[in-house]
C-alpha cells in the first residue's frame, strides 16, 4: 500500500472479559509523531494500533482496506477540513480526533472541524493520558472537546460565503470550497504526486478509461487548462495543501507550491 503502514496487534490478555479492543490509526506528517502516538496506542489498555498514514491519499487508503475504530488526524494537514469530511463521508461509524496545533486554534478552525463531522478536539501538545481518554470518551459518546479548547467552540459570528473568484482569468474556488467528490479528490492528490494515469488507475484499482473521466472533470470543475494548472488552483484554493515534513516532495507538488505562492 502506497504510503500505508497497516498493522493489526492483537487483544492483550490483559483486557476485560468481553471487551472489545478500538482500533487506532493516525494521520499525521511528521515520522517520530506517528510513531509516539504508536507507542501510546500499545501500551493502552482497550487499543490496539491500526496502522498509519502521511497524506491525503494514503489515509483515505487506510480507512477503506483496514476499517479502523479511530482516526488521529493533525489539524494542519487538514486546515481546510476536507480530509474530515472525506473520511466521514466514507465510514460514519468512524470516530475522528482532530489534534490542533496552535496555529489553528481558533474558533473557526474548530467549528470547521466539528462540522466536518471530529468527534473529538484536543491539542496537539496533549499528554499521552489525556490523548487516550479523548480517544475513549469520542468513541462511548461521540463527542469530546478538551478543556483547554472548550472556551473556542462558542457559535461564530455567521459570515457571507463566499464565491468563486477569478485569478489570472480563470475561476477559482474559494479557501476551503471543496468543488471534487471523493474519488476525483483522490485522483487529483495522485495527479499533484506527478503519477499518469495507468499508476493511477493501479492504485486505485480503476480502468484508465474511468481515471481519464476523472481527470477530465477536475479540469472542468476547476476551469484547469490541464493536469498541472489544475494541481496548482488546487493548492491556490485550499483543497491541496503542501506536504508538511521535511521532503520537498514530487517534482509536480514543487511546481505547483511554487506557482501558487508567487
Amino acid at each position: 500500500m502506497r504510503g500505508i503502514e497497516p498493522h493489526r496487534t492483537p487483544m492483550s490478555a490483559g483486557q476485560p472479559a468481553g471487551g472489545r479492543s478500538l482500533g487506532v490509526a493516525v494521520v499525521d506528517p511528521i515520522p517520530i509523531f506517528r510513531e509516539g502516538i504508536a507507542a501510546m496506542v500499545h501500551r493502552t489498555l482497550g487499543l490496539h494500533w491500526s496502522g498509519q498514514a502521511a497524506s491525503h491519499h494514503a489515509a483515505m487508503q487506510l480507512c477503506e482496506q483496514v476499517r479502523p475504530d479511530v482516526v488521529i488526524l493533525d489539524s494542519a494537514l487538514d486546515p481546510n477540513c476536507h480530509l474530515a469530511k472525506l473520511l466521514n463521508a466514507g465510514d460514519p461509524a468512524l470516530v475522528l480526533v482532530t489534534l490542533v496545533r496552535d496555529t489553528n486554534r481558533t474558533q473557526q478552525y474548530l467549528a470547521a472541524a466539528i462540522g466536518a463531522g471530529a468527534h473529538a478536539i484536543v491539542p496537539r501538545a496533549v499528554d499521552s493520558r489525556r490523548l487516550a481518554e479523548a480517544v475513549r470518551r469520542a468513541h462511548n459518546d461521540r463527542r469530546y472537546i478538551d478543556p483547554a479548547l472548550s472556551a473556542l467552540t462558542a457559535r461564530p459570528k455567521r459570515e457571507p460565503s463566499p464565491r468563486a473568484a477569478p485569478v489570472d482569468g480563470h475561476l477559482v474556488q474559494p479557501k476551503g470550497a471543496m468543488p471534487l467528490s471523493r474519488r476525483e479528490y483522490q485522483v487529483l492528490q495522485l495527479v499533484a504526486e506527478g503519477l499518469e494515469n495507468s499508476g493511477i488507475a493501479k492504485l486505485l484499482f480503476l480502468s484508465v478509461e474511468t481515471v481519464r473521466t476523472h481527470v477530465k472533470s477536475i479540469l472542468r470543475k476547476l476551469s484547469a487548462r490541464d493536469r498541472t494548472h489544475a494541481v496548482t488552483i488546487a493548492f491556490r484554493s485550499g483543497i491541496l495543501v503542501p506536504q508538511l515534513d521535511d521532503s520537498a516532495g514530487p517534482p509536480a507538488v514543487q511546481e505547483a507550491v511554487a506557482r501558487g505562492t508567487r
